[in-house]
């Protein structure tokens, strides 16, 4: 997401950076290329004036140009104005504080992900926070609409209000509150109908839905990758719906991010969720300093963090850090952690939360290499006997040349697994000797792991050097 905006974005901050010092008509000239960049972007025109003065009338200031880092300091008032039309530095979640059952009206166009997002808010309210949800759809105009939100139950493990064909949208938002206070629901949720365009019948419908359930949150559902057409719509909810926040479908598509950036100054609400993907969980809280980071190229480390947290087991990561404070890493090791940087999101995702990983990023893509390179790796190991995973110094060039064949690739390819797998394991045997762990934080601060263990940091554009290798096919 945002990747068009952030490459050019970073193109003007590099040639800012790289000037010692700075005037006034530096930083203009440099402003007037990230105007051009935020309507390139699909970012309303009044945002994007409203954001350029105030960025420019802080950084022509006498601390600015006169400080000892100019160019860094220019970045840093970019990265708290973007923040701040993003929402500022607080996320604000759901307001849930209210007898229940506490409802939940999902409100938007057809066609915007109304009724997925529907159910993805309520799978992750049943997860995450432990709620008791139910879903209703009141959405009698679309097809099996009523049908596709009780599939989407089914995946999600929410139970839905069961249909009763006829009934109008009034009438099944009473039956479903009756229902939920029967069985003690904590979040109702309803999916109302979504029209080609908003009109008055629409508009008509909202509110008699709303006058009926009182809604603690109404959400207006919009779809990013419409650009400024997401904005109109906004504007024409907000004017008609008493809407408390937003939710952000296919931000994950979304390379240009003008629906995002113009959301909040548009609507005054804030952006509550993003979808980042067709999955049942492929929904997140939006965090306006974490995707200014990202947009900046300053990375994501804490939703990275929180990322691995959810898909690394516990159990498992304890039976890997014993093992390898034993110096014992084999190919089922090498080949667990594949598997979690694959659910993590691959190897894209990952460079796009780490910092200073932007250019690292542009080189895998010019180079071809993409989640490919983790399939490949494992399809290699799957093609190995387990003696040979549990102890790859059997493997000669006789077995080498059957395990390229069997996994549809080199033996090159092989040997490149083969040599990675070698350096992690040197790399534990030199954690092991630092006093394992605990050593090993010792390090951060004093120069960090690069300085004391060059074969782990990070090579010419941030990979650790033996994974480029492995992605630098000829």
């Amino acid at each position: 997401m945002f990747d068009s905006l952030a490459d050019r974005l970073g193109g003007v901050f590099d040639r800012l950076r790289g000037r010692g010092a700075l005037n006034e008509q530096d930083v203009r000239d440099a402003m007037r290329e990230v105007r051009i960049a935020l309507l390139e972007a699909d970012v309303a025109l009044p945002v994007a004036r409203r954001f350029i003065d105030a960025v420019t009338e802080k950084a022509v200031g006498h601390q600015v140009l006169k400080s000892v880092t100019p160019g860094q300091q220019v970045v840093k008032i970019v990265n708290d104005e973007l923040v701040e039309m993003l929402g500022g530095d607080e996320t604000v979640g759901l307001e849930l504080e209210a007898k229940p059952p506490v409802v939940i009206m999902m409100v938007g166009l057809q066609g915007s992900g109304k009724t997925t997002s529907t159910a993805k808010l309520a799978k992750l309210l049943k997860e995450k926070q432990g709620k008791k949800v139910m879903m209703a759809s009141l959405d009698v105009n679309r097809p099996a609409a009523q049908e596709q939100l009780a599939v989407l139950g089914e995946q999600a493990g929410v139970a839905t209000l069961p249909i009763i064909a006829g009934q109008a949208p009034v009438d099944i938002a009473t039956r479903a509150l009756q229902s939920a206070k029967l069985q003690a629901v904590d979040v109702l949720m309803l999916d109302t109908a979504g029209r080609l365009h908003v009109d008055d019948a629409l508009m008509a419908e909202m509110k008699a839905v709303a006058g009926i359930s009182s809604p603690k949150e109404t959400l207006l559902v919009v779809d990013s990758l419409t650009g400024q057409d997401a904005v109109n719509v906004a504007q024409s909810f907000a004017g008609g719906v008493d809407l408390t926040g937003v939710v952000l479908t296919r931000m994950d598509g979304d390379a240009r991010g003008g629906a995002a950036l113009s959301m909040r100054a548009v609507t005054g609400k804030p952006i509550k969720f993003a979808g980042t993907g067709e999955k049942i969980d492929a929904i997140e809280p939006f965090h306006p300093s974490r995707v200014a980071g990202r947009i900046l190229g300053m990375g994501d480390v804490v939703s990275l963090v929180e990322k691995a947290a959810e898909v690394v087991e516990k159990e498992e990561a304890e039976r890997l850090a014993e093992r390898m404070m034993k110096g014992q890493f084999d190919m089922n090791d090498l080949r667990s952690q594949l598997k979690q940087m694959q659910s993590m999101g691959g190897l894209g995702m990952l460079a796009g939360m780490m910092p200073g990983m932007k250019k690292a990023k542009a080189a895998m893509a010019a180079g071809g290499v993409n989640d490919k390179v983790l399939v490949h790796m494992d399809a290699i190991i799957g093609s190995m006997t387990p003696k040979e995973r549990s102890n790859p110094a059997l493997l000669n060039a006789k077995r080498k040349k059957r395990i390229a064949a069997g996994s549809g690739t080199q033996v090159q390819d092989v040997n490149k697994l083969l040599k990675m797998h070698q350096e992690m394991g040197r790399a534990m045997k030199q954690i092991k000797k630092m006093g394992g762990l605990k050593g090993l934080g010792a390090l951060f601060g004093k120069g960090g792991l690069n300085a004391a263990m060059p074969g782990l940091g990070g090579g010419a554009g941030g990979l650790p050097p033996d994974l480029q290798n492995f992605m630098n096919k000829k």
